[in-house]
């Protein structure tokens, strides 16, 4: 699937008049605006976790896959556990007005650990999210008075600014924390803050997006804490249209580095990490609908003192834009 939607492009023609009504903000009528806001003159968010290519409003399903293994021991034979994590999200991108909107999403997880003799299956509503973003976008200089009482043409420059929270409403199970990986919880069982900020330039043919996202972690019911985590991400993305429908193809790298985790206020060893990513995917607006798949495979990774290694990850997403 992904090779198709990303060869596709290659098969259109140059892209449709239309592009020139997006840029002059005239395409809130079209039964096809959604494919403006997509290769116009701003994108939002494109991180894994609260938004996409898209400049899009929506409400979506997403799912998300995640492989990891787990070494028990220093030694070449010691235990080795495979875990598949697979998420369902119900997610959304909400507008209240032209410069605030938030993004929310509520996870179902199932997530299985498989070892020599043994085989554990968790499932169950994972932590909820909501943050409120605020947009700063910049406009191109005025030439001459004429144009003061038309809509300001946009630059293709923006940033954006998030402030919101990790809701406990997963259940954490202590007796899991014993474990290689304890990060294999339906939840965390903490309140945790999400600060986060970015930089996005589009125009009609390509783009780039940043962003940079730092959680607080919360100590929860059982004195536990996971470390403070500083996420980053960047896109580069180019677009292709034609008059029913838009493709945007894009690659880019992220990253996570977690800090030690902590419980009793002691601080556990080996816990802490970082990973960084290489990512390929695609986006193709239909009308109203939103399809979106990416691919994560990591480049570099310490985890939890070598010990836990990240194989890859997958994302699929079909939105409808609000």
């Amino acid at each position: 699937m992904l090779v198709i939607i990303l060869v596709l492009p290659l098969l259109t023609t140059n892209a449709h008049e239309k592009h020139k009504l997006c840029d002059l903000g005239i395409h809130h009528k079209d039964p096809y605006s959604v494919m403006c806001d997509l290769c116009g003159c701003s994108t939002s968010s494109g991180s894994f976790g609260f938004g996409t290519l898209s400049n899009a409003n929506f409400i979506g399903l997403r799912y998300i896959y995640q492989n990891f293994e787990s070494k028990d021991g220093i030694f070449a034979n010691s235990p080795v556990s495979k875990e598949t994590f697979n998420t369902y999200q119900l997610w959304a991108q909400l507008p209240i007005n032209e410069s605030f909107y938030v993004s929310a999403n509520l996870p179902y997880q199932d997530l299985k650990r498989k070892r020599e003799q043994t085989t554990e299956h968790l499932k169950g509503v994972g932590d909820a999210s909501v943050i409120g973003w605020y947009k700063l976008q910049f406009y191109k200089k005025e030439k001459d008075s004429l144009t003061y009482n038309l809509k300001r043409e946009p630059s293709g420059h923006s940033l954006q600014f998030g402030i919101g929270a990790k809701l406990p409403t997963g259940e954490f199970e202590e007796a899991l924390t014993n474990n290689v990986n304890p990060g294999f919880q339906v939840g965390t069982g903490s309140f945790d803050g999400v600060f986060s900020m970015g930089y996005n330039y589009g125009t009609n043919k390509f783009g780039v997006n940043t962003l940079i996202t730092y959680y607080v972690k919360g100590e929860n019911k059982n004195d536990y804490q996971f470390g403070n985590q500083f996420s980053y991400s960047a896109n580069f993305f180019t677009s292709f249209s034609r008059e029913k429908y838009n493709i945007m193809p894009f690659v880019g790298i992220s990253g996570d580095t977690y800090n030690s985790i902590k419980q009793y206020g002691e601080t556990l060893a080996d816990t802490d990490g970082n990973i960084l990513n290489s990512t390929i995917g695609s986006e193709l607006a239909l009308e109203k609908f939103i399809f979106g798949i990416n691919y994560t495979l990591p480049i570099s990774q310490d985890l939890f003192g070598g010990n836990v290694e990240s194989k890859n990850r997958l994302s699929l997403y079909v939105n409808f834009a609000l």
